[in-house]
């Protein structure tokens, strides 16, 4: 088996006790500095809730075609279901579903990286358990937020003010079983053989994944792929681009991708914990303190996700990443 990145028990976390926090933080420094993901286990949604998150999620994906097809998103509503994914200007292997907090009826998307939650006719179960699995994990993943603050020495909100706002969503994944998948030691391109998502970090501050028991998810560690084996009833965590220049790369944005499988079919769902638009990220003024050289020019987060979400829509140029943004001395 490949080296694993390591499980941290979270319990107490989303009730926001004091001791926990500090447990939590100072056990997530470690995999935030080498992996920049992590397990987390104990953390408070209940088995029952995933399970039946998960069943929602296989079920949805069953639909006719036609049926999936009429909540396509477009590029005024990023939200809704969609099927020809680019990642890297490759298509990726796989068919996704995204939708966040419910708006004000009437309501139109911010950005062309925001949306609508668009439903099925007959959703109301759906909506029901996909919008309490949403809230869930956003107070799992701000619980996450402040232990990551105090990991760094900070105080714990140091970062909530820029998510008051927030433009988090979660994506459902299925990607299906492939004639011709790439295999796990597959190069960045393959030359042959389909992934189910190509490499990629991942834009926000930082991501809460549920999967189901099927291995898919690859992280770039030591210089070569590890596949992260799927442990039931944990949540998986990586930290994503801001968080990165929050930090001043204190902490890393890990590069992943997904492989996919030629007789088995895979689910997983990414909670996208994204700051407010209006947010201007930076090296935090916290950890500059000693005159420590800051490594990153300041990003505006509309602009940077609104740039990435049309490079995932469509081929509309080179993606725009987070190392565009780093100070070259």
């Amino acid at each position: 088996m490949d080296e694993q990145p390591p499980i941290i028990d979270a319990s107490g976390l989303m009730e926001g006790e004091v001791r926990a926090l500090e447990r939590v933080g100072a056990a997530l420094r470690a995999p935030c500095q080498s992996w920049g993901l992590f397990h987390i286990a104990e953390h408070g949604i209940p088995a029952e809730e995933l399970a039946e998150f998960g069943a929602a999620m296989s079920a949805f994906f069953d639909k006719p075609a036609r049926e999936k097809a009429e909540l396509s998103r477009t590029r005024q509503n990023a939200w809704g279901y969609f099927d020809q994914e680019l990642t890297k200007n490759r298509p990726d292997w796989k068919e996704v579903f995204d939708y966040g907090a419910e708006r004000t009826p009437g309501a139109r998307a911010e950005l062309h990286s925001d949306g609508v939650n668009q439903w099925p006719d007959d959703a109301a179960a759906l909506r029901r358990i996909l919008l309490r699995h949403h809230a869930s994990i956003e107070r799992l993943a701000m619980g996450l937020l402040r232990a990551l603050c105090s990991s760094l020495g900070l105080p714990p909100d140091t970062l909530s003010g820029f998510f008051e706002r927030h433009s988090s969503f979660v994506r459902l994944n299925h990607y299906p079983p492939c004639a011709n998948p790439a295999t796990p030691d597959a190069p960045l391109f393959p030359e042959e053989g389909r992934l189910g998502v190509h490499h990629h970090t991942d834009a926000g501050a930082l991501t809460v994944l549920y999967q189901d028991e099927v291995p898919g998810l690859q992280a770039f560690h030591r210089s070569r792929w590890h596949t992260i084996e799927p442990v039931p009833g944990v949540l998986t965590v990586n930290l994503g681009d801001m968080l990165q220049v929050w930090s001043n790369d204190r902490y890393r944005s890990p590069l992943h991708r997904v492989i996919v499988h030629k007789d088995r079919a895979r689910y997983s769902a990414p909670f996208f914990l994204n700051p407010s638009y209006e947010t201007v990220c930076e090296p935090l003024p916290g950890l500059l303190a000693t005159g420590e050289a800051r490594r990153f020019r300041p990003i505006s987060w509309s602009h940077f996700r609104d740039q990435r979400s049309a490079g995932d829509f469509a081929d509309y140029g080179p993606e725009i990443q987070v190392e565009d943004y780093r100070i070259l001395r």
